[in-house]
């Protein structure tokens, strides 16, 4: 997790680490400052000026471990991927 203040890794780095189109990083990069999350400065890169809105990453964390453990218990119920995410779309669009 990159915290305000952070550097982004150059968009020569992040294509040579996922092979993705560089052109697709830079306008990742220039909507992420758009949002006013990141910043460019001349000369020596990009770097985060804020996290998004929402929960903390340990937060996210722990709900990302949870949904793993209720994946992992799906699969071993015989759901496959399309029926897991039928019953995530059904439990969105309950009203609660």
């Amino acid at each position: 997790m990159l915290e305000p203040g952070d550097q982004l890794p150059t968009v020569k780095e992040v294509v040579a680490h996922v092979a993705i189109n560089p052109n697709t990083v830079f306008k990742a990069y220039r909507e992420l400052e758009s949002l006013g999350l990141v910043e460019g400065r001349t000369g020596s890169g990009t770097f985060v000026k804020q996290r998004p809105a929402g929960p903390s990453p340990e937060v996210q964390e722990r709900l990302s471990e949870d949904l793993e453990g209720w994946i992992a218990k799906a699969k071993k119920a015989g759901l496959d991927d399309e029926d897991l995410e039928a019953l995530l779309r059904i439990a969105l669009h309950k009203k609660q």
